[in-house]
């Protein structure tokens, strides 16, 4: 593998386990053979035979990705994997081979992947924060580590891609979802922070500029003015065009896969400076506190 090639999977890595990760959709032991199908239907290669009840309950790689699927739609059992391969979960197997999950396995994943989702930290990083006593719901690693972290679960946070913008949303409908005033949104378009698209006469915007508003809204509560946020605008456009200045030939790509790749770590490589950019603010706000 090239230099290139190796730099780029890392940086994959570094975040999103589904970039890598092969979406297959069956689980197979890999020290056994799997068991034939019944004839009512071929079993699904993930589920053990039947075993003896334990205390506690155990899953099936397969049952697990349907327990957390409605708060984590993207999950798959190709990406449930990849965190195991990163040393980030740990399940018991069975004789035949087969991954088994407990309770405790399940809300350490679930953890797993809220950090991600919701703070946008490197598997790194979230290894670290789970080797210091991160939990789901608290922190056990001391007022030091919370101080580095925002504080923002009031926030409902979503997945934002690059690759599309998703659905969009009329005027009222991110008035009513953000709590953001109807001249609030209007003020980011005259400054610039968002752009809307006018269709039939109404005024639309996408998922991202939805939250941009529902974030903004947060900061209209301590008195910035969408004029206040130009200083955000600049810097954005500045890491655009410097990620833009790294994969260019590859975005460029006429190859779809090599395309693909280069939308998957441009969003990694987001998600990183995002992570530095904070760590950054945080160091100088301990300045500003004394």
């Amino acid at each position: 593998m090239s230099p290139h090639a190796s730099s780029e999977a890392d940086a994959r890595a570094a975040l999103d386990p589904a970039a890598v990760a092969h979406d297959a959709e069956t689980e197979a032991p890999e020290s056994a053979a799997a068991p034939p199908a019944a004839e009512s239907g071929a079993a699904a290669a993930d589920d053990p035979p039947p075993a003896p009840r334990s205390r506690q309950k155990s899953l099936t790689i397969g049952a697990v990705c349907k327990a957390i699927k409605p708060e984590f739609p993207d999950i798959s059992i190709s990406k449930i994997r990849y965190l195991e391969d990163q040393k980030l979960l740990n399940p018991r197997r069975t004789q035949g081979g087969y991954r088994v999950y407990t309770q405790n396995d399940v809300q350490r994943l679930r953890t797993i992947l809220r950090l991600q989702r919701d703070e946008f930290l490197p598997l790194r990083v979230i290894r670290q924060e789970l080797a210091g006593g991160r939990a789901d719901g608290g922190d056990v690693g001391g007022v030091a580590a919370a101080a580095q972290r925002p504080d923002i679960r009031h926030l409902r946070r979503t997945t934002v891609a690059v690759k599309g913008p998703g659905a969009v949303y009329s005027l009222d409908d991110v008035v009513e979802e953000t709590g953001a005033s109807a001249r609030l949104v209007q003020e980011l378009e005259e400054f610039g922070v968002i752009r809307g698209e006018q269709r039939a006469g109404v005024r639309y915007y996408d998922e991202t500029e939805r939250e941009i508003a529902r974030a903004v809204a947060e900061l209209a509560r301590y008195g910035v003015a969408g004029r206040n946020l130009r200083v955000f605008r600049t810097s954005a456009d500045r890491e655009a065009a410097l990620l833009q200045q790294i994969l260019a030939p590859a975005l460029r790509s006429r190859n779809p896969e090599r395309r693909r790749e280069a939308v998957e770590t441009l969003e990694n490589l987001a998600a990183i400076a995002t992570y530095l950019k904070h760590l950054l603010l945080i160091r100088d706000l301990r300045k500003i506190a004394g």
